[in-house]
């Protein structure tokens, strides 16, 4: 029996959209796709996940890929947190599964510098009954590391969880620790799986 609701962050709760806020930056595409290349789209963003590097470590990683960019990089670098937009039903899905008696986690792969320039896109936060982002474990989904951080951390038996995440590897890694899983498509579509789960 379904216990507990355990939520990915991005994509399920709040957009990151950092496509949109460099729109915003208004880079030329040339321009664009160096930073992109040089942030959020290598292999150190996964490292600024984790947490294990510090914030200048990070910054001079992306600095050394797109060193003609550094004026560019800066400017996202410094206003992080507009990537974040909370989805509109957040507050009130959390709520909901609450008021119904089920309890519900957050598990979600977040850097420490953007947790806290997002701090109000996740005001839910003070919400749930408990939340590991990966910046606190230094492990990253799908590595079983951060789920047993979770699953450890608030005493919780797995075949009581389902795991609801917009990343299909992320899934499976739950899924191998004995979880219900629902992969994240619409609040709509997740909506009918936990219902088929048995949640209500």
């Amino acid at each position: 029996m379904i216990k507990h609701v355990i939520f990915d962050v991005g994509k399920v709760l709040v957009d990151f959209d950092w496509q949109g806020f460099f729109d915003s930056l208004e880079f030329p595409q040339e321009v664009y796709d160096k930073v992109a290349n040089a942030t959020v789209l290598s292999e150190l963003w996964n490292e600024f996940d984790r947490g294990r590097m510090s914030d200048e470590e990070i910054l001079a990683g992306f600095l050394k890929k797109a060193p003609d960019c550094e004026q560019e990089i800066m400017r996202f670098w410094n206003n992080i947190g507009n990537c974040i937009k909370r989805y509109d039903y957040a507050f009130s899905w959390i709520r909901e599964l609450r008021e119904k008696g089920y309890q519900v986690y957050l598990l979600s792969n977040y850097p420490r510098r953007l947790y806290f320039q997002s701090i109000e896109e996740l005001a839910f936060v003070e919400e749930v009954d408990g939340a590991i982002f990966s910046y606190e474990v230094q492990a990253v989904k799908p590595e079983p590391e951060i789920y047993e951080a979770l699953l450890k951390k608030y005493q919780l038996n797995p075949t009581e969880c389902v795991f609801v995440d917009d990343n299909r590897g992320n899934i499976i890694a739950a899924n191998q620790l004995g979880m219900a899983t629902i992969h994240f498509h619409t609040k709509s579509q997740a909506e009918e799986e936990l219902k088929s789960l048995g949640v209500r």
